[in-house]
Parts: structure tokens; C-alpha cells; sequence
């Protein structure tokens, strides 16, 4: 199964895709489309450029697990999607992927304009990461138990 994770954002949203076979998650771009019809066209695109079969969405929690101010705006954009697509979509907890994703991005040598286009698409492969590897976290190369 090949999910596309989307890290959404109200200027850039970050996507990465890889499948439940290998577990392993590829960042593929950052849409700079604000959220609405435009980003629904753009992802649909995406779906079938990537014979998508399910999405994963970042689910923005507090640190205490409790649901943080864009739950909300992320599950009406998503039910919109799931609308528009008839893909079946998941949630995925994200938090500190966009920390993981600067810290891929230290030392990297890029401005902090060229960290910026890519930065969503990183935070987006550390949900997917996260959600493949959900079902046996132990085995997660990268998660310490």
C-alpha cells in the first residue's frame, strides 16, 4: 500500500510518500498553495501522479497530547480531501517532526531560504516514518525504546 503523508501548513505543505512493504518515507515537495481548492486540485494531482492508495495526516498536538489550536482546521481540510478523492485518511501524531526535520537540515550547508523549501517535505517523511513504523515501534530503526 503507497501512502502520501501531508504535513499542512496555511502557506507551505510538505509531502513526502512511501509504502507499508519497505517502511520507508520519501519527501517529495512543498506545495506553496494556501489551504483550499487549489491545494485539493494539487494534491489529487499528486495522488495520481503516485498511485496513491491512503493519506497520512499530521496531526498537530500539544506536547501533553492534547489537541492543539489547527486540529481542527487539519481535519475539515482533510474530510474535504477524503470528499474529493474517496481515499480513506489517517492521522498521525506530529509532533517534534519539525524539530527532526531541522535537525536533518543543521549542518547542511543551505540558507535559511533553501531549509525553507524543503523543510515541510522533511517534517512530512517524519510523519510518514512515524505512521509506518506505528505498527511495531520497536522495530523502528530510528525510534529509541
Amino acid at each position: 500500500m503507497r501512502y502520501l503523508a501531508v504535513d499542512l501548513g496555511d502557506k507551505r505543505t510538505g509531502l513526502a510518500i512511501g509504502d507499508d512493504e519497505l517502511r520507508i518515507a520519501q519527501p517529495v515537495c512543498v506545495l506553496e498553495t494556501p489551504i483550499g481548492d487549489r491545494l485539493i486540485d494539487a494534491l489529487i494531482k499528486i495522488v495520481e501522479e503516485h498511485s496513491v492508495d491512503e493519506l497520512v495526516f499530521g496531526l498537530p498536538l500539544n506536547m501533553d497530547g492534547s489537541p492543539g489550536q489547527r486540529v481542527e482546521i487539519t481535519k475539515a481540510f482533510a474530510s474535504k480531501l477524503e470528499e474529493a478523492t474517496a481515499m480513506h485518511i489517517h492521522f498521525q501524531d506530529e509532533r517534534l517532526t519539525s524539530s527532526a526535520a531541522e535537525g536533518l537540515l543543521s549542518g547542511s550547508g543551505k540558507t535559511h531560504k533553501q531549509k525553507k523549501k524543503i523543510r515541510d517535505a522533511l517534517a512530512a517523511s517524519e510523519i510518514l516514518t512515524d505512521f509506518l513504523w506505528g505498527q511495531s515501534p520497536g522495530d523502528c530503526p530510528h525510534k529509541k525504546t
